[in-house]
């Protein structure tokens, strides 16, 4: 059964001529900032609006915030004074992601029902047990919990229930007995599957863990079909056009334009063609942001997937190990054993730094968390968080031995070996045969390179 129409009906209310610009814009960092119950400066913005169901003025406030490790969004609510009607919607601020995102969680307990959510108009909503979906561009975006998301379908379902039982009375009662499986699930009674697919790669599912591995919880990111870059707006980009002669880019900084991810002001990307020795080539790419200040740099791998998984376990046992350079691709998790630490894959994108770098990366990632400030906190979360930046002090301080896990299915991670060529006695580098798993995560399944041409040939 699915969800076919809104919860909420009309669209947001539509505003106010707006008011004369001001001689500065303000900086990105001021636009979005952390919800924190301590800061108050953090004011929705009020806009005069016209209510779409009385066609009096009414009221449109804006928030813009972050949500922690993920991304900013935009909070609109509508209010009518004259008639009581009122409206919310979210909307990504960002832009649409390089992949889709798919979450698939587990909901065992009563705490799984507060996991915060934030669904976007183009993903979709399944509950695999109940044959359940609410398909993408059928609800407007919001910001709320699972038990919200629930809430939000049974609403959906009961707001032409009166119409039904008077012209379809076996269509009203089977959706009331629908109704009374969807209400059930609040209670967690049994374990039921929750999965959220956004092609757009903007929606999220709160890991209450964090920065902990989520057991109930698995992320996977894909790439789009030709169809869901259609149903987006996207046009697919043209195959490149061959080159009769082959360039060689190893000694050339090449240049193209883009626009900064934070202020979103033209920008400038730098990208190099690196050999790093006894590895392979990689490609490093660099924007630098004149307007904002903005810097940022992505490493991808110059090579294709190589045929095993590698697994690289480095001992820290002193402070000259954190210069080694390190090498961690998009595709790359990285655990810590002493601090039970596991930081997923696609988290901190590719980056090619020391290991001093990427453990300050980490640390900045998991610290500045807002949902740990002021009365939103939870002392327990608090508490852990504050020991594992301790800890994790102490290892950047020298002061603490721990062993770094770098596990890369796609073998295009890299350690530096100061030893090399001879082997290095505080490092182990292990080759696996990857999961199907795995290779369903790095889109290797469905991907045929021998014999391809054969369906193709004409038959005799």
């Amino acid at each position: 059964m699915a969800v076919s129409g809104p919860v909420e009906p009309g669209p947001p209310a539509a505003a106010a001529a707006p008011s004369p610009a001001p001689a500065r814009a303000p900086a990105p960092e001021d636009l979005f900032r952390p919800i924190s119950a301590e800061d108050e400066e953090q004011q929705p913005t009020e806009i005069e609006s016209l209510c779409m169901n009385c066609y009096r003025n009414g009221t449109t406030r804006l928030l813009l915030t972050k949500i922690p490790f993920f991304r900013e969004i935009i909070v609109s609510s509508f209010s009518c004074e004259h008639c009581g009607w009122n409206d919310t919607e979210i909307q990504s601020a960002g832009r649409i992601q390089d992949q889709g995102v798919r979450y698939i969680l587990t909901v065992r307990a009563q705490e799984d029902m507060n996991r915060e959510v934030v669904k976007t108009d183009s993903a979709t909503t399944r509950i695999p047990e109940l044959d359940f979906e609410i398909p993408a561009f059928s609800q407007k975006g919001v910001l709320t919990t699972v038990e919200g998301l629930i809430s939000r379908a049974v609403s959906g379902l009961e707001q032409d229930q009166p119409a039904r039982r008077a012209n379809e009375k076996a269509v009203a009662e089977r959706i009331d007995e629908f109704i009374v499986k969807l209400k059930e699930l609040k209670q967690v009674a049994s374990p039921f599957t929750l999965i959220i697919d956004d092609p757009s790669g903007n929606s999220f599912v709160e890991n209450p863990h964090a920065p902990q591995k989520d057991h109930a919880l698995m992320i996977t990111h894909y790439n789009r079909t030709l169809q869901q870059e259609e149903m987006l707006g996207l046009q697919a980009e043209a195959p490149p056009e061959e080159k009769p002669e082959e360039e060689d880019l190893r000694n050339e900084v090449l240049q193209f334009n883009t626009n900064c991810p934070e202020c979103n002001a033209p920008a400038q990307t730098n990208m190099k063609l690196v050999q790093i020795p006894h590895f392979k080539e990689v490609i490093i790419m660099a924007t630098n942001c004149e307007n904002c200040g903005h810097r940022t740099n992505e490493v991808k791998s110059g090579g294709a997937v190589e045929p095993l998984g590698t697994k690289i376990t480095f001992h820290i046992t002193d402070p000259l190990d954190l210069t080694r350079d390190v090498l961690k691709s998009e595709t790359c998790s990285v655990e810590i054993p002493e601090l039970e630490f596991e930081l997923g894959m696609a988290i901190l994108g590719g980056k090619f730094t020391t290991l001093e770098g990427l453990l300050k990366d980490i640390q900045e990632l998991v610290t500045k968390n807002p949902f740990t400030l002021g009365d939103s906190s939870n002392p327990g979360q608090v508490e852990k968080l504050q020991e594992f930046s301790w800890k994790l002090d102490q290892i950047l301080q020298g002061n603490m031995k721990a062993h770094f896990i770098m596990n890369d299915p796609a073998g295009n991670s890299y350690f530096q070996n100061v030893y090399a060529p001879e082997d290095d006695p505080q490092m182990k580098v292990e080759h696996y045969k990857r999961t199907f798993d795995q290779n369903e995560e790095l889109g290797l399944n469905d991907m045929k390179t021998e014999g391809y041409e054969t369906g193709l040939a004409p038959q005799r």
